[in-house]
């Protein structure tokens, strides 16, 4: 399998090659165009029960879609995000990434989707209460509203509520207010996500609920 990330950070996009035979999983609606003897599956995302769960906990799609190569020569997919912004890739091999509701966009089929309770003080943070747990061998695309920047964390750092999209085991997640009380809520900073631990995280450069507030104050 081959792909490739066009326009970056702004309007990226994915073009993925599938050799005969060649499978990837992606999210609902991320297809912009694929070679017309592709073949596409819906099904459920890890069940009825699980994909339920993922929907309704983890923001994710209840369905799941597989477009496979079945033909004799490489077929080309082309996938998308649905807001302006940036995408990456991760390659697991054994080891795990979790990811904010709505970042992922796409994986090869052995990566395993499942969720991962966050805490009450994740979604006082606006991250919700629910994060997306990838495990297993393959690779990953994920996206976000804004630019993506890597930050490798040993020790403590503070990222702004609704703008971490991705980190690794050993990180530790709390909320908390980003001074005292006056300067928090009169700073427009208010709460923030205090990252503890060793390795690496991902943050997004704008926040949907950033861009909401912005429009908000013109209605």
């Amino acid at each position: 399998m081959e792909s490739e990330i066009i326009g970056k950070p702004a309007f990226a996009y994915i073009n993925v090659t599938l050799a005969p035979g060649e499978s990837l999983v992606a999210q609902p609606d991320a297809m912009s165009s694929m070679d017309a003897d592709l073949d596409l599956q819906a099904k459920l995302n890890g069940g009825i029960i699980g994909g339920l769960l993922r929907k309704y906990l983890g923001g994710e799609s209840l369905f799941i879609n597989h477009f496979t190569n079945n033909t004799g020569a490489a077929r080309r997919l082309t996938l998308v995000q649905k807001t302006p912004g940036d995408v990456d890739c991760v390659d697991l091999n054994g080891d795990t990434i979790y990811f904010q509701p709505g970042a992922y966009l796409c994986s090869t089929p052995g990566v395993q989707l499942s969720l991962k309770w966050a805490g009450l003080a994740s979604f006082i943070g606006g991250e919700g209460l629910f994060k997306l747990k990838l495990t297993g061998t393959g690779r990953v695309w994920y996206g976000c509203y804004g630019a993506l920047l890597e930050k490798e964390v040993d020790g403590e750092v503070i990222v702004d509520s609704s703008h971490l999209v991705a980190y690794r085991d050993g990180i530790q997640l709390k909320v908390q207010l980003s001074g005292g009380i006056f300067s928090s809520f009169f700073s427009g900073e208010g709460l923030v996500t205090r990252v503890e631990g060793k390795g690496r995280i991902v943050i997004q450069t704008r926040s949907i609920s950033g861009l909401a507030k912005w429009i908000n104050r013109f209605f």
